[in-house]
């Protein structure tokens, strides 16, 4: 997929946890960590908005675009 999650990396620089991070947005530990790992196929903007306030970032700071031909 040529979208990158990089919610660990946020997460890292806010020195922040999955339980705590579970906790401020409101989302199960388990949905949070599909998110987290890249396995997710959507996420809601409401969703996405709740992770952006919790972490003080942008959601270009969680969301990354690569293009799948220059992997190759």
């Amino acid at each position: 997929m040529a979208i990158i999650v990089n919610l660990d990396v946020m997460m890292a620089k806010r020195k922040m946890s999955l339980n705590e991070l579970s906790d401020k947005v409101g989302i199960t530990l388990s949905n949070l960590s599909i998110l987290k790992n890249g396995k997710a196929k959507a996420i809601r903007l409401e969703t996405l908005d709740a992770i952006c306030k919790a972490l003080q970032c942008q959601p270009g700071d969680i969301l990354e675009y690569r293009d799948d031909e220059s992997d190759s």
